[in-house]
């Protein structure tokens, strides 16, 4: 089982979008959390620590993530998704573009998409 964590600035939109998507995903366990004090799920060190892999929406949480948490980074592979803060929650487009990049990225290939 792959533990995979999403990360943006808030954990409103972009990062718990991408927990829902990957929730039930076969051989993943996945979290979301935000870098801000004011986030809904504030990113802990217990967190990181507990991830192998982290997902930053775009490369300014890459750098705060590694300012703020940069002892608790060891052995994750922190990986940037370049998705801007334009999409609201559950957005088709960011499912969409979820769904393209992150299975890419993990060298892995996602459940079969149903349509409804």
């Amino acid at each position: 089982m792959r533990r995979v964590l999403f990360v943006c600035s808030q954990n409103r939109l972009r990062s718990p979008t991408a927990e829902q998507v990957f929730a039930d995903w076969p051989g993943l366990e996945v979290a979301s959390a935000g870098l801000d004090a004011t986030a809904e799920t504030p990113l802990s060190g217990e967190l990181l620590e507990w991830a192998e892999i982290v997902f930053t929406m775009e490369r300014v949480h890459s750098r705060k993530l590694a300012a703020k948490f940069g002892r608790h980074l060891r052995r994750q592979r922190v990986i940037c998704l370049d998705i801007p803060d334009i999409y609201k929650f559950m957005d088709p487009q960011l499912v969409e573009i979820l769904r393209i990049r992150v299975p890419r990225l993990l060298g892995t290939v996602g459940p079969p998409r149903i349509d409804s």
